[in-house]
């Protein structure tokens, strides 16, 4: 998944970043309100974490223009001011799930898992194609029947085309969906990628289910009936 941190404080965004990376989210932070919204209003994010004294722009400000402008992507408030006023103005104001610096790690990793959990329930977790079908809930992957294992990064390049079927996917559009922002490796990468998503989900069966377009990237297309 790919998550945004909204945080000024240096230490702080970095803590949480780092734990979050190592249960390989794509991982962004922004040190100032209007940054934090411009990011999340043009940029593809499953979660942002948010903290309400930014500067520039206070978090409330940033998550109601981001609520008026329709965004609806899972927020959970960050901050100090954890008084039962703040909370129910953050809430009123379109957040998820709020919690109270200092705060334990282990908590903010399992509050992250269910706003992910219950965004991708929201989206249906099972997606189809042909005999290929995703579980988003399990994390699992079948072919005919057949599972397939896939490393964490592969998993979400195939969930990314799963979940945009019938849309071509550019390769600098896949990496900034499920890379971090500041992603900038050779695009042969993404090439490298698909072949081996390819060759571990068409093993078990003669259907090609990701398709090449020279110049333009992939798509993953409804099976004719």
């Amino acid at each position: 998944m790919r998550i945004l941190i909204v945080e000024d404080d240096r230490d702080i965004a970095d803590f949480v970043k780092k734990a979050l990376k190592g249960e390989s989210h794509a991982v962004d932070v922004a040190a100032d309100g209007m940054t934090g919204e411009r990011l999340a209003s043009t940029e593809p994010y499953d979660l942002i974490i948010l903290d309400i004294m930014l500067p520039k722009k206070e978090g409330i400000a940033v998550l109601k223009s981001l609520r008026q402008a329709g965004i609806q992507t899972p927020v959970l408030i960050l901050t100090a001011r954890g008084e039962v006023p703040d909370r129910v103005a953050g809430l009123d104001a379109g957040a998820d799930d709020y919690i109270k610096k200092p705060f334990a790690l282990a908590e903010l990793r399992a509050r992250v898992r269910a706003l992910l959990r219950r965004h991708a329930e929201e989206r249906s977790p099972l997606l189809h194609v042909g005999t290929l079908t995703l579980n988003s809930t399990a994390h699992e992957i079948t072919v005919e029947g057949q599972p397939v294992e896939l490393t964490n990064r592969e998993y979400a390049i195939l969930e990314y085309l799963l979940r945009s079927k019938n849309r071509l996917l550019s390769k600098g559009m896949i990496a900034d969906h499920v890379w971090d922002y500041h992603y900038r490796s050779d695009p042969n990468l993404i090439e490298v990628y698909i072949r081996k998503i390819r060759q571990k989900i068409e093993r078990h069966s003669k259907q090609r289910f990701i398709h090449t377009v020279r110049g333009g990237g992939y798509i993953i297309r409804d099976f004719k009936k």
